[in-house]
C-alpha cells in the first residue's frame, strides 16, 4: 500500500453509460490504495457560470426560480451554462445576465469557483462579481423555467442572514454571496475576470456535440 496522500488512483478502464443534451454519465474503473479495482461513477458536465450583481446601495440581485429535480422555487444568482463554443466564462457571465436580468456591468472579477459536488460530479461554476450596473435589453424569452421567474434586490447583509438561515441554500448563490461579505470585510481583491481555473470543466465538451 502507498504512503497516504501519495497515491495517484489510476484510471484502468472506463465506460460511456449516457450522453445527453447537458451532461454525460461514465463509469470508471479505479485501482485504489489497496490495489483493489472500485467502479466510480461520474457525472460529466459543461461547466457554468454565475454572477453576483452588487449595485450602488450594496444590494445584489437574487431570482427566484422553478428547479424541477428539488420540486420548488430556489433563491439564486443569474448563471448558466457554458454553451457556446469558444466563449470566454467573462462573456458567458455577461450573457447571462443580460438575458436572465436585463443588465450590463462596466467592472467584472472573479469572486469564487465552486467544484459543486466533486463526490460524483466535474461540474464546476465560476462565481463573477459584476459592478458598474446599468439597464440593457433582456433575452429574447423563452417558455421554460425562465420565463416563470422573479427577481428581487436584497442588501447583502439581509443576503447573507438567509444564507444562514438556510432560506438561501443553492450552493453557487451560498458560496458567492459569502464570498462578497468575505470580501467585503477583509479588504482583500477579489481575482482578475482571467485567474486560473483549476477545475473547470472539459471531459464533456471534448466528447463533442451528441450524435456527432
Amino acid at each position: 500500500m502507498s504512503t497516504p496522500g501519495a497515491h495517484d488512483f489510476p484510471v484502468v478502464g472506463t465506460e460511456l453509460v449516457h450522453r445527453g443534451a447537458v451532461l454525460a454519465l461514465r463509469v470508471d474503473e479505479v485501482r485504489m490504495p489497496g490495489g483493489r479495482v472500485a467502479n466510480r461513477e461520474v457525472v460529466e458536465k459543461q461547466g457554468a457560470v454565475a454572477v453576483v450583481a452588487l449595485d450602488e446601495q450594496g444590494r445584489v440581485l437574487l431570482l427566484h426560480q422553478y428547479r424541477h429535480p428539488v420540486a420548488r422555487r430556489l433563491w439564486e444568482l443569474p448563471a448558466g451554462l457554458l454553451d457556446v463554443a469558444g466563449e470566454e466564462p467573462v462573456l458567458a457571465a455577461a450573457r447571462e445576465l443580460a438575458e436572465e436580468a436585463g443588465l450590463a456591468a462596466q467592472r467584472w472579477s472573479v469572486l469564487v469557483d465552486v467544484a459543486s459536488s466533486p463526490g460524483f460530479t466535474d461540474e464546476a461554476v465560476r462565481v463573477f462579481l459584476a459592478q458598474g450596473l446599468s439597464a440593457v435589453a433582456s433575452g429574447t424569452g423563452t417558455d421554460d423555467e425562465e420565463s416563470d421567474l422573479t427577481s428581487a434586490w436584497v442588501p447583502l447583509a439581509d443576503a447573507v442572514a438567509r444564507v444562514l438561515s438556510g432560506e438561501i441554500g443553492s450552493c453557487t448563490a451560498v458560496a458567492g454571496l459569502l464570498g462578497l461579505a468575505a470580501l467585503r470585510s477583509t479588504g482583500a481583491q477579489p481575482r482578475a475576470v482571467d485567474a486560473e481555473w483549476i477545475d473547470r470543466p472539459q471531459r464533456f465538451v471534448a466528447r463533442g456535440p451528441r450524435g456527432a
